[in-house]
């Protein structure tokens, strides 16, 4: 792990304590303050110095300098303030998931001090379930020591908590809440490991499906700062800074409390995680004095894709590693309906859409809640009754006529040839010819060109690779791609097409893995940093697939929301084309990347039938 100081703000040299109390005093006296004076002087002291001008403004003045100082700059405080009048469950989350022992005993101490009050009451009065006996556990500041590794109850401890939830109806919570309360980040690390090993999938994944609410989010943080508090607090920042307004609280009490001790290692983490630095981001989403004070925190920008600190290499190699390791259960949203009937439901289709008006409901009803090849039988009913097809249910289910109309959509391309099994793509070139009367490959050659032509017609002959890991040949590959990141451009994208676009996505794990290993960075960063246009676009995609498709497609439905106008298109796509494979995995992830659901998402964006459709479509809230 990383060696040495690994914050951004240390003690300043030369430090005066009266001579800085003068300086502020002189900034804020007059007609208005000179805010930049005081946010650069109380941002470039650590905090110890802080409190020393503190009480020297104090002595000198006979008056707090509490609202700059403290407000601004005191971690304590930041964390207690944002426990004050009512509960905030995800400041109180990351709070007491991400401090270390003695920083809670500080906590309790300075709430204490500020309100007069034991937080552990108002904890438990502002809270309920298992959720409140975890953060009474957490508040406690207990927690064994790092380093300190119990060998002989690794195995024995991973087993328990297997059984405790995937072996078992309902989940034994206790056994969650004793172990990764108390036992030391070092050893519930090799826990995880034995874990993933029985069960065949992440500790994340076994949270995401038997706990809910605000206890499941409590214990993917716990379960996230045990792996890496600085990756934990990279994430927290790019949510506090994405979509519609800036979680300011949020923002500024991580700057501040993780200045002094691993802002370094957050930078790198958000980096490796994120298409931009930490820096980036603060300067796209923030304004103002306040701008100029979290750059500053901050303490630098970071070239986007140079060599990784140590930490960040361990994280991508042990990303990947449990990306490789993980057997998803993927589940759909849709399934067929028994006692299924097309001519019934035929009939219904034909008298909901006869006379005036049309009844949107029936309609929505019956499509939403087919299979898609439940949908295709009542189709032929339909054309046997009416001689003619119902074009409700041949839009609906042809989702691959995205790939025509006015222009090319490169990214529904993308997105369709990078995720679809080599079947599907199959299929999807015989019923492009039928409906189009011309060839898939043709109609991708007359719209694009060069290697990102080369991409899409390897993507579309559906001749992928489709077995496990090589392990021999995954070190190979790896070694191939690491070559080529130092060859000429066009050697380079011949290397990385003939091993992303037919290998095995199993196989693409492994590769990928030992690429930071014989490299020192993550595939993603390359691919960021040395193509561009679609090119990119297209590596990305596959890239993000083999790592974790549902988290992919999660984030293309985001895109297709958010912002101005939506991308009916793509959302309509990617629904339906995935409600009977992976929607409810997309939906957890939407949820764990976004913070807030799916279903919410599309409520908010979307309005009548269509948001019936969609909704019923998604299968549920979260």
């Amino acid at each position: 792990l990383s060696q040495g100081f690994r914050g951004t703000v240390a003690d300043f040299p030369d430090f005066d304590a009266n001579g800085d109390a003068e300086a502020l005093y002189n900034a804020m006296k007059g007609f208005g303050s000179d805010k930049e004076a005081i946010l650069d002087l109380v941002t470039s002291r650590s905090n110890g110095q802080r409190q020393e001008i503190r009480s020297a403004y104090k002595s000198l003045y006979g008056k707090n300098f509490i609202r700059i100082v403290t407000e601004i700059t005191d971690p304590e405080w930041h964390d207690t303030n944002n426990n004050g009048a009512g509960t905030d469950e995800k400041c109180l989350i990351e709070i007491l998931a991400s401090r270390t022992n003695q920083q809670i005993h500080d906590l309790v101490a300075a709430y204490n001090d500020a309100y007069g009050r034991d937080i552990e009451q108002d904890i438990i009065g502002d809270t309920s379930g298992h959720f409140k006996k975890m953060l009474v556990v957490l508040l406690q500041g207990t927690r064994e020591d790092d380093g300190v590794v119990h060998e002989e109850v690794i195995e024995e401890d991973a087993q328990a908590l297997f059984a405790a939830g995937e072996e078992q109806w309902g989940t034994d919570e206790s056994i969650f809440i004793m172990l990764l309360g108390n036992r030391s980040v070092t050893h519930l690390q090799l826990v995880f490991d034995e874990y993933q090993k029985i069960a065949e999938k992440s500790i994340e994944d076994s949270i995401k499906s038997e706990l809910s609410g605000d206890f499941e989010r409590l214990m993917l943080a716990v379960v996230q700062c045990i792996r890496s508090r600085p990756m934990f607090f990279a994430k927290r920042l790019y949510k506090s800074m994405k979509g519609l307004g800036t979680a300011d609280n949020t923002l500024i009490r991580i700057m501040i409390s993780r200045s002094e001790i691993d802002m370094l290692d957050i930078r790198e983490c958000f980096r490796l995680r994120y298409e931009k630095s930490l820096h980036n981001m603060i300067q796209d989403d923030t304004s103002g004095e306040y701008k100029r004070t979290l750059l500053k925190l901050c303490g630098g920008d970071d070239d986007i894709a140079g060599e990784f600190f140590p930490e960040a290499a361990q994280i991508a190699y042990k990303m990947w590693e449990i990306s490789a390791m993980t057997k998803v259960q993927l589940r759909g949203t849709v399934h067929p309906i028994s006692d299924f009937d097309p001519g019934s439901d035929a009939q219904d289709l034909r008298k909901a859409m006869k006379g005036f008006g049309t009844d949107e409901d029936t309609i929505i009803e019956i499509v939403a809640k087919r299979s898609n090849e439940q949908r295709q039988e009542i189709r032929h009913v339909f054309k046997s009754i009416l001689g003619r097809m119902n074009i409700t249910i041949t839009t609906y289910s042809l989702f691959y006529r995205n790939l025509c109309g006015a222009g090319t959509d490169e990214h529904a391309l993308i997105e369709i040839l990078v995720t679809r099994s080599n079947q599907e793509i199959q299929d999807m070139c015989a019923a492009y010819k039928k409906a189009f009367k011309k060839n898939l490959e043709d109609a991708i050659r007359s719209d694009t060109s060069g290697h990102f032509c080369r991409i899409l017609v390897s993507l579309a002959q559906g001749a992928r690779d489709e077995g496990p890991a090589d392990m021999g040949r995954a070190e190979e590959d790896a070694q191939a791609l690491a070559d080529a990141c130092n060859a000429e451009s066009d050697e380079m994208m011949d290397k990385f097409m003939s091993i992303l676009c037919t290998r095995s996505f199993p196989h693409l794990r492994r590769v990928f893995q030992e690429f930071v290993r014989c490299s020192n960075k993550d595939i993603e960063q390359i691919i960021k940093k040395e193509m561009s246009g679609d090119i990119k676009n297209a590596m990305y995609a596959i890239v993000r697939s083999v790592k974790n498709q549902p988290s992919y497609l999660a984030d293309r439905l985001y895109k297709a929301m958010k912002g101005l106008g939506t991308d009916d298109r793509a959302l309509i796509r990617i629904m339906v084309s995935r409600s009977e494979i992976d929607l409810f995995n997309i939906r957890k992830e939407f949820k764990d990347t976004h913070d807030t659901s799916l279903h919410d998402f599309i409520q908010g964006d979307t309005s009548g039938d269509y948001r019936k459709t969609l909704l019923i479509l998604c299968g549920g809230e979260d």
